[in-house]
């Protein structure tokens, strides 16, 4: 059995996409299964998908929902469901790891403890630089120093976010204040998020939903988030940023007023 299952949630971008995999494809610690979560790709992007998965040496699984809106926590309770480990590990499929992802996830794993690491954000050139053969070649340990340049002087964002360290030492100081998770970057027992019943399927629109409310309702229960910044690195490929909707929100709030851990809402409805 796989030691972690990768959820990547998914939709449409087949190039970044195969970026991502190829990023997975080097990972210093090769025993999980992938899961692309699809919420609602076209036909064309889905027969390219189920074309190249086969070529991976790590087992993939592609979970589909018709397209009918932003469901993403839909597909991501559904890939929960089809997970066949006990640790779960949640990204974007427009999130490329460091090679030491996976091992920096699970390495950390703890029972009653959420993980959350951080993201560097490409600028568009960097993005565009990109491809599966330099990604699985280490284009960023390769080029870092483009990477400090493109920082400094370009578009990337969050830059010193991608540096990885190893030191113990280092790491406790750096990551000594707790944050909140990121719905591209965090991982947990299975069993964990079970309690909860996972997802609220409420949420339909990009903002508070997959992360924040997760986090909270995961919280009531006593479980403590802890941060993995400089250990779980990852890049996050260029794109305008989506809009974001109030009613999520106004959700949030109530679901903060009930106190309530679980939702009814969620892996079972």
């Amino acid at each position: 059995m796989p030691e972690a299952t990768v959820i990547g949630a998914f939709y449409n971008r087949i190039e970044y996409l195969k970026l991502v995999l190829a990023g997975f494809e080097r990972q210093s610690l090769r025993n999980f299964e992938f899961i692309i979560a699809d919420d609602g790709s076209g036909e064309e992007v889905v027969n390219e998908v189920k074309k190249n998965i086969s070529k991976y040496s790590f087992p993939i699984k592609h979970i589909w929902q018709e397209d009918k809106g932003f469901r993403k926590n839909k597909i991501l309770n559904k890939a929960i469901l089809e997970s066949v480990s006990n640790y779960l590990i949640f990204i974007d499929c427009d999130c490329v790891p460091h090679k030491a992802f996976v091992e920096g996830h699970l390495k950390n794993a703890d029972q009653n403890i959420l993980l959350t690491g951080r993201r560097v954000n490409l600028s568009q050139k960097i993005t565009n630089q990109l491809t599966e053969e330099n990604v699985l070649n280490g284009f960023f340990n390769n080029h870092s120093l483009k990477l400090i340049i493109d920082g400094l002087f370009g578009n990337s964002i969050d830059v010193e976010k991608g540096f990885y360290f190893k030191n113990k030492f280092l790491l406790k100081y750096l990551n000594r204040k707790s944050r909140g998770i990121l719905g591209c970057n965090f991982s947990l027992f299975k069993e964990d998020i079970v309690k909860v019943n996972g997802f609220d399927e409420r949420y339909q629109a990009p903002s508070i939903g997959e992360d924040s409310d997760l986090q909270f309702r995961l919280e009531l229960l006593g479980i403590k988030v802890r941060s993995i910044n400089h250990v779980a690195v990852q890049y996050h490929l260029f794109h305008k940023l989506q809009e974001r909707h109030p009613q999520n929100l106004q959700l949030f709030e109530e679901i903060k007023k009930s106190k309530i851990p679980f939702t009814p809402f969620g892996l079972k409805n």
